[in-house]
């Protein structure tokens, strides 16, 4: 039986090596300055960040260390924000993947621990959108330099999280219960094929019912609406093989127009985790 932070790392392994995930680096497509062997080495340097997590440290010191750890590669960026989604249901896992257990651990986050999770955007360049009215000296990309400002609010990193929900769903999974993550884990164990083919199709139809908001922070709300309309579209196409070459073909027009739906690719790395961890998916 693997211990919670192997089940982590594998899961982020397995998410990358799903193919296709329309837009994003897997097996088979790599991003002009992003390659698939920089998720795998980012997913290997999360792992002390991760046994962290699992071995009781709080959220954001773990989360620091995953990041730190997976920017040891010269991709980049490869894992954030499933990090961010993953270090707390790892520390879950300490007594059960549930959500409420989840929901618990975010909910008691503290201080400290918003304070790690801004220090971590100094070991490497995150997409994230402009802060809401109000939050300029809260803005994540000022790195530890507003750590002030959230001591002096008295901000936790669930706080800062529920003040970040409109434009990130990530932020969104921690105020809301893990839900869509604990709906990708559920019609990963109940999908059909491998589990890189359940990742692929799982991927897909996360993003036929949702924006991703990535692609909104990256470009525009046009944009997103389109791609989801269009995994929408896909995903209604029941012949197998014409199916398989859309989904292909929308891919590849989605990494030529520089187009990723990255958060869409986190929360279905946290839907593996949860599905690896409870047993539901089986390799």
């Amino acid at each position: 039986m693997r211990s919670p932070e192997a089940n982590a790392e594998l899961a982020l392994l397995l998410e990358v090596a799903g193919t296709p995930k329309p837009g994003n680096v897997d097996r088979h497509r790599d991003l002009p300055d992003l390659r698939f062997e920089h998720f795998l080495a980012g997913a290997v340097g999360a792992r002390d960040g991760l046994e962290l997590a699992a071995n009781g440290a709080a959220v954001g010191t773990a989360f620091e260390q995953a990041v730190s750890g997976m920017a040891s590669q010269k991709g980049g960026n490869t894992q954030f924000g499933a990090l961010l989604l993953l270090v707390p249901l790892v520390r879950a896992a300490r007594k059960e993947a549930s959500q409420p257990v989840v929901e618990a651990v975010v909910r008691e986050t503290t201080v400290g621990d918003a304070a790690a999770f801004y220090r971590a955007f100094e070991h490497v360049d995150v997409a994230v959108s402009d802060p809401p009215a109000g939050m300029a000296a809260l803005d994540v990309r000022r790195g530890a330099a507003a750590i002030p400002a959230l001591e002096e609010r008295k901000l936790t990193l669930f706080d800062v999280m529920d003040r970040s929900v409109p434009g990130d769903d990530v932020a969104r999974e921690w105020v809301r219960g893990f839900r869509r993550s604990f709906t990708a884990a559920e019609r990963l164990a109940a999908a059909d094929g491998s589990v890189l083919d359940r990742t692929a199709a799982v991927f897909l139809s996360l993003l036929a019912e949702r924006p991703d908001t990535l692609v909104t922070t990256r470009h525009d709300e046009a944009t997103a609406r389109e791609v989801t309309d269009r995994a929408a579209d896909l995903s209604e196409d029941d012949a197998l093989e014409s199916h398989r070459a859309a989904v292909e073909t929308f891919a590849d027009d989605l990494v030529d127009r520089g187009i990723n739906p990255g958060t869409t690719a986190d929360i279905t790395a946290a839907g593996l985790f949860i599905a690896l961890e409870n047993e539901g998916l089986e390799l």
